[in-house]
């Protein structure tokens, strides 16, 4: 049975679908049976931050009309032979789709996976609210922004009132350099006010953007800071106690030459 986790955030730009596919890659590294629900019906972007958009040939409209199976519809990654993708679905509207349909093909997915993660949309509206009633679980993304942490705060609230208790924290972007500045709030601060466990901190790092571009999770080659710190989160997310990876500070490299 397949532990069902929605990955939101309430404020858009904080890197969510990074986290729900770099988590997803590191189960699926791990030999966990993973489906990632893209939850985003007007974005439509885990296909492309995967690399592969061009394999999709149907969508959840498309199986609701019947035109397609569920096997047909579901994506397996190109590198990670247990990792699916269930694609968004642009011509599909929330207020179009039937509840009791979605918790059916949810409960079927169930016996298939170890782990089905939820991309949820940004925001608190509809579909934000399917997609947490598809969970059970929620990992709360945020960075160190007060308007994050304030947003955060609010989804924590409606996720506690629709039923789901395992809440855990994912503090994503974290920037050493404004940590130290004080331009920021910090770990700290941000944990006092949403009073969640957290699970994992993921540091800024450019390299993020260059897989993102590429359509290729930024943790398939299983080595880097960032790797680390997702690796530690999977670690968390199945119980294992480790600690949070801590990032070296970076020195200035002056180089004098002679004129």
């Amino acid at each position: 049975m397949a532990r069902i986790i929605v990955v939101t955030s309430g404020k858009g730009g904080v890197g969510k679908s990074s986290v729900s596919v770099n988590v997803a890659s590191v189960l699926a590294l791990q030999k966990k049976r993973v489906c990632l629900i893209d939850g985003d019906f007007g974005l439509k972007n885990l296909d492309v931050m995967m690399g592969l958009e061009n394999r999709v040939l149907y969508d959840l409209k498309d199986l609701i009309d019947g035109k397609c199976s569920l096997e047909q519809l579901l994506i397996r990654d190109k590198r990670l032979s247990t990792l699916f993708l269930l694609p968004a679905c642009k011509s599909l509207e929330f207020k179009d789709l039937d509840t009791q349909y979605m918790e059916a093909l949810v409960k079927k997915l169930e016996q298939q996976f170890d782990y089905i993660l939820i991309d949820s949309p940004a925001g608190i509206e509809k579909g934000f609210q399917y997609a947490i009633h598809l969970a059970k679980e929620a990992l709360v993304v945020i960075t160190l922004d007060a308007s994050s942490v304030r947003d955060a705060d609010r989804v924590i609230g409606l996720l506690l009132k629709a039923g789901i208790h395992d809440l855990k924290l994912v503090v994503n972007r974290v920037d050493q350099d404004l940590l130290d500045r004080k331009q920021c709030l910090s770990i700290q601060e941000a944990l006092d006010i949403l009073a969640l466990p957290m699970i994992g901190i993921i540091y800024e790092d450019h390299s993020m953007i260059e897989a993102n571009n590429k359509g290729l999770p930024v943790v398939i080659q299983q080595k880097g800071l960032l790797y680390q710190c997702f690796e530690h989160l999977v670690s968390r997310l199945e119980g294992k106690d480790v600690p949070f990876i801590k990032m070296r500070k970076k020195h200035t490299l002056f180089s004098i030459f002679k004129v």
